[in-house]
């Protein structure tokens, strides 16, 4: 079964979901290879890609997606795409009566999207705005768009004009893939999708066919379906949405596996006091209400808390990011989400999504968090014994689900991974009769390397590894976050850069993850309880249950939230205290 492509249908509800899932899409269309004689990588890309063709004939290659959003959320980008178009020359329909015309200006494109323009229309882009790699030759529609773009050397700066995720989307999508939800706004102060409540009331009717059409067109067209990875707001009222979509799937194709990612910003642009304790309750019902639904359910967020009052941002010292720039933090998102999802993606050795998921959610323990190193800290030239060795007082990665790592807790399980080492020795190379500096430097496999570092500050936990030479390849739109500290490939510089020239363009970055199942959640949960519990909802917030849930639902929602916590106590620390307090 090792060839076999276990397919895998992704879904995205919500917009700052659809921002991570943009970034995340344009890191897979950067790997994608045309070319059958180099095809057969490390990771597989069918797993995520469907294969179609257009009106012309053409082969092309689209995201397996269903991407959720709000009306006036795309901009520029047609809702059914233009991939697909049918000819100009199609008859038109004739109607004889009045007509009024209303004129409209159109949504003005960023010099990106002006660019994926021209060469859509067969258009090439100046040589001076290119490099010297080599392009690919096989006749794939998107291929010269692909490869023009990965040789692209425009300093695109979209900071400031990036309002919605289409500004920056490098790729074409499947016409099925974009669903509008039309009852609510994208922008204003109307219409809003705040609450909970109104986001489980939303899977009915209209949006529930328009889903399950949708689904119904991907699943049937895959052989080995292995499951579901699901994207999905986590402050606003997608929450609710993403509850019922996560329930939904789990009675409609029960033995599949349900990764759901719960995507909150560090910030929202218009937020209040009033919308930050909606953010909180939403947080609170949304994580234990599609942690029930899920093989396992993961907080993603570059935000130091889920409360009102969440710590700084983490600080990743080889970035410059802006956190409150949705356009900067969710790159850094899908940067280690590129890591994170390796496992059931590769082409050997890969391991199903139940597999992974069963490894971590033991006991009921369905919540992970998630950490990373973006980049991993390596010297150009050097060997990952000596990066790890230069990391031996704490582990290089950071929060990513704002849930502190165990300090002297219990681990109950660990996916690490290693990516974008390509070109470094993963193994010392000592001259024979040369004493290791380290025992890492012993040592002769990667592999063992890594787990032999790893297991220095985690000794008896169980633990799974992945390690993938190939980077992501950071191609345009991909933000310019890296420090002058870094050279093209990502890794550290022994020289910096010459005064008053440019940094090199960062094209790849090494990462590492890992997603953890420990003790630390169970604090983290408590407290999530804590501050829901404390609440008088219904004098500080009675809008919020005005279209559902409950308060008896509320209630009960809170109670399992409890229980949850629960789960990740250490009973051996528990049976430990008891015995010592007997004895004393």
């Amino acid at each position: 079964m090792s060839n076999v492509c276990r397919e895998i249908i992704t879904l995205q509800l919500g917009h700052y979901s659809n921002f991570v899932g943009t970034h995340w899409w344009n890191l897979q269309d950067a790997s994608l290879s045309y070319d059958p004689d180099t095809s057969l990588g490390e990771i597989q890309s069918d797993v995520l890609f469907r294969e179609g063709q257009t009106l012309g004939g053409h082969v092309t290659h689209t995201p397996r997606l269903i991407a959720m959003d709000l009306k006036g959320s795309l901009r520029t980008l047609r809702q059914e795409g233009s991939l697909y178009d049918a000819s100009e020359e199609a008859s038109a329909v004739t109607w004889e009566g009045s007509l009024m015309m209303h004129e409209e200006t159109p949504a003005e494109k960023n010099p990106f999207l002006e660019d994926l323009d021209r060469l859509d229309r067969g258009q090439t882009l100046a040589e001076d705005d290119l490099c010297s790699q080599p392009r690919h030759s096989a006749a794939k529609v998107s291929l010269d768009v692909n490869s023009q773009l990965a040789r692209l050397q425009k300093a695109y700066r979209l900071e400031g004009s990036v309002r919605v995720w289409s500004d920056f989307l490098r790729l074409h999508l499947h016409p099925r893939s974009i669903s509008v939800i039309h009852q609510f706004n994208h922008d204003g102060e109307a219409h809003r999708l705040e609450a909970f409540g109104q986001g489980e009331a939303l899977l009915q009717g209209p949006v529930l066919e328009q889903l399950e059409d949708k689904l119904h067109f991907f699943v049937e067209e895959c052989d080995y379906l292995q499951g579901f990875q699901v994207l999905c707001d986590l402050a606003n009222g997608f929450a609710g949405l993403g509850s019922k979509v996560t329930e939904m799937l789990q009675d409609s194709y029960g033995g599949r596996g349900i990764l759901t990612w719960g995507l909150a910003p560090v910030s929202h642009p218009d937020s209040t006091p009033m919308r930050e304790l909606y953010h909180q309750l939403n947080c609170t019902l949304g994580t234990v209400s599609m942690a029930s639904h899920s093989s396992f359910f993961c907080p993603l967020t570059l935000r130091g808390g889920l409360g009102r009052r969440p710590s700084a941002p983490p600080a990743f010292p080889h970035l410059n990011y802006d956190p409150s720039l949705w356009y900067h933090s969710s790159s850094v998102l899908a940067l280690a989400l590129d890591a994170l999802t390796l496992p059931y993606r590769l082409h050997r050795d890969s391991v199903p999504m139940w597999q992974m998921a069963d490894s971590l959610a033991v006991s009921g323990r369905k919540v992970v968090a998630a950490y990373g190193a973006v980049p991993l800290p390596m010297m150009q030239g050097s060997s990952l014994p000596d990066a790890l060795t230069a990391c031996t007082e704490a582990l290089p990665w950071k929060p990513l689900s704002a849930c502190p790592e165990p300090d002297n807790g219990r681990l109950y399980g660990q996916w690490a991974a290693l990516k974008g080492y390509e070109g470094q020795r993963l193994t010392s190379s000592l001259a024979p009769g040369t004493r290791p500096p380290t025992p890492l430097h012993s040592l002769n496999r990667g592999e063992d390397v890594l787990e032999y570092y790893i297991r220095t500050f985690y000794p008896s936990s169980p633990l799974a590894l992945q390690l993938v030479s190939s980077p992501s390849k950071l191609t345009p739109p991909f933000p310019r976050i890296f420090t002058p500290s870094l050279g093209a490939q990502g890794f550290l510089q022994s020289q910096p850069p010459p005064r008053g020239s440019p940094a090199p363009v960062v094209s790849s970055a090494p990462v590492m993850t890992s997603l953890q199942s420990s003790t630390s959640l169970g604090s983290w949960l408590a407290e999530m309880h804590r501050g829901a519990s404390t609440l008088d909802i219904c004098r500080v917030a009675p809008s919020f249950l005005s279209q559902g849930p409950e308060m008896a639902d509320y209630r009960e929602a809170l109670e399992e939230l409890r229980l949850l916590s629960l789960c990740y106590r250490d009973d051996s620390m528990v049976h430990s205290s008891s015995e010592e307090s007997d004895d004393y």
